[in-house]
Order: structure tokens, then C-alpha cells, then sequence
């Protein structure tokens, strides 16, 4: 029997993560030496997002290099991590019996939201990996329930991770001192996650101050709700990294077990 697996939130950060991963590298190494080997990964990434739910269906999924202007070792990176379609068909299954309309793409590939992280997690790219898509403008609450749809994975050894940012202002960036406004968001996210409170986070751009400021737009904090829906009742929330990069930029991992 496959042993019970918590989820995980992860902020992903540039490209160049992948490359000069700094100070996150021991967080990501450290969260597969101590889990159990999952079966397979399932991953929502920022980096994909469709009209309606939709899981990657392909056996050898491609790396994806979707990003522009960075060096030329970037692009020369590959994770030949194998996929799942028999997970991907198993996950679209579930979301429809919630009443989720999903289907599976047998071509998407996998792109550095998911494999940037995963070059330090499971380095030797052997763990099958199945990345879900997020439909932004269906919003928080949607999310939360596509990762209810998929938690009954997680008891069977499937490691449900959520790729995307704490906070994710690019205009923001700068090379000064972390913005103030950045830290009030982590503690306010981190708050609500210890309490539970779902219906506060789902309504962070209306009840946070400076929800809208942290996220110009959605979709990189909607696999935090993936990992929050999947979640077992009465999970204990860890925060395993707060670094903030690029003054704007916080790179927040949270553990829900």
C-alpha cells in the first residue's frame, strides 16, 4: 500500500532558478529527501493555463523553454522525466465526478514551472511527473476545488504540488531592500493558511490591502489553492522558505500535512 503524501505549495522564481538556484536549492533538495518516493508527480504550474481543466496525457513529455532572452545554458536544459497517462486519465476522471469538465492533452510538455524546481527535487529526472493547467479567470475558488477533486491521489502516493509565487509583481523587480508591502502579504497568506480561513484567501484581492499589488494578476498564486484543496482536513501547515527576491518578489514553500 502506498504510503499517504502531504502537498506542497512552491514558489518556482526566474528561469534562472534552474541554473543559480541561490539559497532555495537546499529547500527543494531537502523536501524529496524527506518525503517518500512519490508514484508520480502531480504538478500545477502557472505556466499552463486553458479555458477548462486539463492535465498533460503524454508518456514522454518534452522540456519546455518557455521563456525569452536568458542565457544560452538555459535553453539547453532538459528534464526527461517520464508522465503518467494513465494518471492524467485517472486525475480527469475525478474532477469530473466533482462536477469539473476536464479532459487530458497529449501533447503539453513540461514547462519550467514544473521542471525547474524539479531538476533539484528529483534530479534524476525518474519519477513520472503529470502537470495540471490553471484556468485563471475562474479564480481562487475554482482551484480549490479542482485540488478537493484531486486529493484522494494524494493517499495513494501521488506527491500533488502547486508551482507558481507568494507574491508575483514583475514591475515591481528591483535590487533594493524587500518591499514592505511583499512582507505584510506573506504574513497576512500565512496567517489565513494556519487558520484555514479559505474564504479569506480565495477573496485576498478584496480583503488584503495589498492583494492586487502582490498579484497584478492571478495566475501564480492559484496553485497555492491547488495544494490547499487537496490538503487533508486539519492539515499542519509548515512554511519551509520566506526568502524575497528582486525586492518584489517572495518566493514563499509551504508543506501541508
Amino acid at each position: 500500500m502506498s504510503q499517504p503524501l502531504p502537498t506542497l505549495f512552491l514558489s518556482h522564481g526566474s528561469p534562472m532558478h534552474a541554473i543559480q538556484p541561490g539559497a532555495v536549492r537546499a529547500v527543494w533538495e531537502g523536501i524529496a529527501r524527506d518525503l517518500p518516493r512519490p508514484k508520480v508527480i502531480l504538478i500545477a504550474s502557472a505556466h499552463w493555463e486553458t479555458d477548462l481543466p486539463a492535465l498533460s496525457g503524454v508518456a514522454r513529455p518534452e522540456t519546455i523553454h518557455d521563456f525569452y532572452g536568458f542565457p544560452k545554458p538555459l535553453y539547453e536544459i532538459q528534464y526527461p522525466a517520464p508522465g503518467s497517462p494513465e494518471l492524467a486519465s485517472r486525475a480527469v476522471g475525478l474532477l469530473k465526478q466533482y462536477g469539473l469538465n476536464a479532459t487530458s492533452d497529449p501533447l503539453r510538455g513540461l514547462d519550467h514551472g514544473a521542471w525547474s524546481p524539479l531538476l533539484y527535487m528529483y534530479p534524476k529526472a525518474d519519477v513520472p511527473v503529470v502537470q495540471v493547467a490553471v484556468q485563471t479567470p475562474l479564480g481562487p475558488k475554482h482551484h480549490v476545488d479542482l485540488g478537493r477533486a484531486l486529493a484522494p491521489l494524494a493517499d495513494e502516493g501521488i506527491f500533488i504540488v502547486g508551482s507558481g509565487h507568494m507574491t508575483h509583481n514583475l514591475r515591481e523587480r528591483s535590487s533594493g531592500a524587500p518591499a514592505a508591502y511583499a512582507r505584510q502579504f506573506q504574513a497576512w497568506v500565512k496567517e489565513k493558511i494556519e487558520a484555514r480561513d479559505f474564504d479569506a484567501l480565495v477573496n485576498y484581492r478584496a480583503l488584503n490591502p495589498h492583494g492586487v499589488r502582490a498579484h497584478p494578476t492571478d495566475e501564480h498564486f492559484l496553485p497555492l489553492f491547488v495544494a490547499l484543496g487537496a490538503a487533508r482536513d486539519g492539515y499542519k501547515a509548515e512554511r519551509l522558505y520566506d526568502g524575497i527576491e528582486m525586492g518584489s518578489l517572495a518566493m514563499d514553500a509551504y508543506l501541508f500535512s
